[in-house]
């Protein structure tokens, strides 16, 4: 064989072993109860992220991550039931549902020492999971949320107010949803064209099941975060306030740590800090 040719096999071949590291794994249908769940399963290692998105969104918010922790880590990201590419066929949209199909994944796919990594409404999502799954689940991570825990149950003025919302939101809502997140949810310093990404994937949500989502529900998180018997670790907004006075309370352990300025969506909007936060909670972990 000429020296070129020689050269040439080693370079091509290096190239396919580095492309194959990245590229996402083969992949095999995953379900739960019938239900199918679209994921994503891309790199090797030890340890596994598994990224859960927050409300009316999917999985492509954790593109930044999949690059980012791929080449060290097995980083799994799935659409919740209801949303993305997943199945609908089902009329329950609670926390202890939704941690079932995590929980699916999790048993399917035998991923092991698993970092569940839960953005706005999942963070009860993988706190389930965790509580679920105790020896697959080595560590818990909030994006934005868990921001007021405590223990104290709602107030009959609480529940009709949030009953108000509800009603809204099946009356109008795309005009809710949207007026929600423009006020609440982004920050002056969210680029317009994440807004725009993410109002309108809140456009096509199925309304319905979004609904349902929203529904207030008897998830006890301080409960269930004693029964997990896991640190807490939080990556949070600063825009709005983080009350830890119920966690420390219950004696909850737990970390937080902020990113400043920005809105609801640190790993979009300011994926490079959002990455070394997660990469040292990860070596904490």
């Amino acid at each position: 064989m000429k020296p070129f040719i020689i050269v040439a096999f080693f370079v091509i071949t290096a190239i396919q072993i580095s492309c194959s590291q990245k590229s996402p794994n083969q992949h095999k249908k995953i379900s739960d109860q019938g239900v199918n769940i679209a994921y994503t399963d891309t790199g090797k290692g030890d340890t596994t992220l598994l990224l859960v998105h927050g409300w009316c969104l999917n999985r492509s918010y954790w593109a930044n991550q999949v690059n980012y922790f791929s080449n060290r880590y097995r980083v799994v990201t799935i659409d919740l039931p209801g949303f993305g590419q997943s199945g609908k066929n089902r009329t329950v949209w609670t926390p202890e549902t939704y941690g079932r199909d995590v929980d699916s994944v999790i048993a399917q796919l035998s991923l092991k020492n698993v970092i569940l990594v839960g953005h706005s409404m999942a963070g009860d999502i993988v706190l389930q999971a965790a509580v679920n799954a105790p020896d697959k689940v080595i560590g818990l991570v909030g994006v934005d949320n868990f921001k007021g825990v405590n223990s104290a149950i709602p107030t009959k003025k609480d529940s009709a107010e949030y009953d108000q919302v509800i009603g809204q939101l099946k009356h109008n809502f795309k005009k809710v949803a949207t007026d929600y997140f423009n006020q609440d949810l982004f920050s002056k310093t969210t680029p317009d064209s994440i807004k725009t990404r993410i109002l309108a994937d809140v456009a096509k949500a199925d309304t319905t099941i979004a609904t349902a989502c929203m529904m207030m529900n008897d998830f006890n998180e301080v409960k269930q975060l004693i029964v997990s018997k896991k640190k807490l670790y939080l990556i949070n907004s600063d825009v709005t306030l983080t009350i830890s006075t119920g966690l420390r309370a219950n004696k909850i352990p737990y970390q937080v740590k902020f990113i400043h300025g920005v809105g609801h969506f640190p790993m979009v909007e300011t994926p490079v800090e959002f990455n070394k936060d997660l990469e040292a909670i990860i070596k904490s972990i």
